[in-house]
């Protein structure tokens, strides 16, 4: 009877209950909860106070997929994903083959890739503005050859500008995925391949590349579920997705709908939009990878 409810490993389940609890309180039961707000009208209520919520079936995701702002929300997290995934991707793998060869400074370059990634975006951020504004670093250096309006109040640079930022912020962790994958790597591979006469661009297409496919899977999976969330970056950066929206995101959106307006209903149908829109995206990209 044990064996029936708990499985062979009843201490393995044990282990893992808290972390289930944990999963089932924060993510299962707020997206739940989500799903069901965006059938009704709803809106907040002080505590204590109960308020009767008029089910309105899919109203409120055609007031989302029918606002303006709401479309190029999706479009700009397009935009976002065709930069940031394939930099991430690319200049990850390359970087961790390269830190993988070298035999001194090895630890100093990781430390150095890898701080931006722990370092609070707020700060980075301020740095970030110091570069790209429109008295910057970076505009002193070009010169006339300047863009005008400056990078981040750009409608056609502000979105490519906050995909680097992010790219540059969170390739030491990806870095380090592709370290790791790299270890289970036979070394006897490269030489094999170097006694053979091939050159260092044909080792890494034909032995890296596919060794570490599997990191590759994860690394597009988590960039694209990253990339989706993208939230403070466009509301620090671009002083909340300007200009005119050219660089707002969909979860930039449901803060500003669901806390600064008052509409919860239409901002959950978003969330769940965005959700089912991460989810296909993640599919297509495994069965891609698992393809090729």
């Amino acid at each position: 009877m044990i064996t029936r409810l708990f499985g062979r490993q009843p201490f393995g389940l044990a282990i893992a209950a808290p972390y289930i609890v944990f999963l089932a309180v924060v993510m299962a039961y707020p997206l739940a909860y989500a799903v069901w707000i965006s059938f009704y009208d709803y809106v907040f209520a002080a505590p204590g106070v109960s308020l009767d919520h008029e089910f309105v079936g899919l109203a409120n995701y055609r007031a989302a997929l029918t606002d303006p702002r709401v479309q190029q929300s999706f479009v700009n997290i397009v935009v976002f994903l065709a930069i940031n995934v394939p930099l991430t991707v690319s200049l990850s793998m390359v970087l961790a083959s390269a830190l993988n060869a070298i035999t001194r400074w090895t630890a100093a370059f990781r430390v150095a890739f890898y701080v931006p990634y722990v370092t609070a975006s707020v700060s980075l951020i301020g740095v970030w503005m110091l570069l790209f504004s429109e008295d910057g670093i970076v505009n002193s250096i070009l010169g006339p050859l300047a863009p005008s309006p400056s990078w981040l109040v750009n409608d056609a640079l502000a979105m490519p500008s906050i995909a680097l930022f992010v790219t540059w912020k969170q390739l030491g962790f990806y870095i380090l995925l592709y370290l790791a994958a790299l270890q289970a790597v036979p070394r006897e591979l490269y030489e094999s391949a170097s006694t053979d006469g091939a050159g260092a661009l044909q080792r890494f297409w034909h032995i890296t590349v596919p060794g570490v496919r599997s990191t590759t899977l994860i690394v597009l999976i988590l960039s694209i579920i990253v990339g989706a969330n993208l939230f403070t970056e466009p509301y620090l950066l671009t002083n909340g997705g300007g200009p005119d929206g050219a660089s707002s995101s969909p979860v930039l959106l449901i803060y500003q709908k669901g806390i600064q307006q008052g509409n919860p209903d239409v901002a959950s149908a978003i969330g769940v939009l965005l959700v089912i829109g991460v989810g296909l995206l993640s599919l297509i990209s495994t069965r891609l990878t698992k393809e090729s």
